[in-house]
């Protein structure tokens, strides 16, 4: 990828964001900008005085430049500069015990943020890498990072690309999803979890095809659910349904709204041989929750993101509060709730205010036993601490 000779220079006192290495230059704080600047394109960032403080990603709209490097020595964005950055990543993933193991083998290489390389996400599932370009500029340097990816990755024998569904539709009309390398095998492709079996389709399934997210609080469920009847709502593909069938739980009932979700949890339930303790519902998990008083001890409330903008934080918390009346009411006594958020824009603090006001609307005693966050392949930037996205509580009801 050519260096750029496009450039925006920021206002006066705008800078003191990116001397923080905070990766967002908002676009309130452009000065000027000069040469041809276009979506996608990588632009260098210099202060009022003209000194450079880096390059990025450009984008129309509130964040315009997602920074790649920083200070005045800033790295050129070219081939080497996404060895690089793979190579840091993969490292790191290594270093945490999730590579080279045959217990796991699903995991999250590139962490957007976290890892330096805002707007971009890829997830190894076995020697398959799955890549979701959030912005233009990812996208257009997908063929740059497909070929880091088979420097950085042992054993890598495909890349597919699932950025048709995140990336911006101005920037890329027409985007379909597409193998950058190597090509389908046609058959099931089964990944190891902590030594449990999962059915994964990256090519249809949500997301990047399972949330990898959620492996340590899985883990964490497990260590509660022997003898105990389980709800996992908005089970996905049945994550922790397969742990706590695995863990010993007298019974697993899995509910999804989506049927395909419930065939995929039925098929993992499958995979796990237990499948004889487990019933899966496609039903809306609020219907569900009517009438179901006393029925379970652990009850996993895990929906999806409700609020992807700031405007929608309220409503989020709302609905929040809402779902976990439901669990906390139907909840048998001495049971135990582990509920979570995945909107970025509500913090632990009003996710736990919710959770509270739901546990006193509900009339229920509640003691907070975890406080749960995202694992360490999904990092969070010290200088981006918006990065925590996923947060959660596992709290004793009484």
């Amino acid at each position: 990828m050519p260096q750029s000779v496009a450039s925006v220079t920021l206002k006066p006192g705008k800078d003191q964001s990116l001397r923080r290495l905070h990766p967002w230059v908002f676009s309130g704080a452009i000065g000027r900008m000069q040469g041809e600047v276009v979506e996608g394109q990588v632009v260098a960032v210099h202060a009022h005085n003209g000194e450079l403080l880096g390059h990025g990603h450009y984008a129309p709209g509130s964040i315009a430049v997602r920074m790649l490097s920083f200070g005045p020595e800033a790295a050129l964005i070219d081939a080497d500069f996404w060895v690089e950055k793979l190579r840091n990543a993969y490292q790191l993933r290594h270093s945490l015990g999730l590579t080279g193991q045959g217990s796991t083998n699903v995991y999250r290489l590139v962490h957007a943020e976290g890892d330096g390389v805002p707007g971009l996400i890829i997830d190894v599932y076995g020697d398959v890498a799955v890549v979701q370009a959030h912005s233009a500029g990812m996208y257009l340097a997908r063929p740059h990072i497909a070929a880091a990816l088979r420097q950085a990755v042992p054993g890598l024998k495909a890349i597919y690309d699932k950025s048709s569904e995140t990336v911006p539709q101005k920037a890329a009309p027409g985007a379909q999803n597409d193998y950058l390398f190597g090509q389908s095998s046609g058959q099931e492709h089964v990944v190891q979890e902590n030594g449990h079996q999962f059915a994964v389709d990256w090519e249809t399934g949500q997301k990047t095809g399972f949330f990898i997210d959620q492996r340590d609080n899985r883990a964490l469920l497990a260590r509660y659910a022997p003898g105990r009847r389980v709800l996992n709502t908005f089970c996905y593909t049945g994550g922790f349904s397969v742990y706590a069938l695995q863990a010993g739980a007298e019974l697993v009932h899995s509910v999804d709204a989506s049927k395909r979700a419930i065939e995929l949890t039925n098929r993992n339930a499958e995979l796990s041989g237990l499948a004889d303790r487990h019933e899966a519902y496609a039903q809306d998990v609020f219907a569900f929750l009517k009438d179901r008083h006393n029925q379970y001890d652990l009850i996993v409330l895990d929906p999806p993101a409700f609020a992807k903008h700031l405007s929608a934080r309220h409503n989020a918390l709302m609905g929040y509060k809402r779902l976990n009346v439901a669990g906390i009411k139907q909840i048998a006594p001495g049971g135990l709730l582990f509920t979570f958020s995945c909107s970025q824009v509500v913090s632990m603090e009003l996710f736990e205010g919710a959770i509270m006001a739901a546990a006193i609307e509900a009339g229920r005693p509640a003691r907070i036993l975890h406080r749960l966050t995202q694992p360490a392949d999904h990092p969070v930037s010290l200088f981006h601490p918006e990065g925590e996205y996923l947060k959660g509580l596992v709290l004793a009801v009484d």
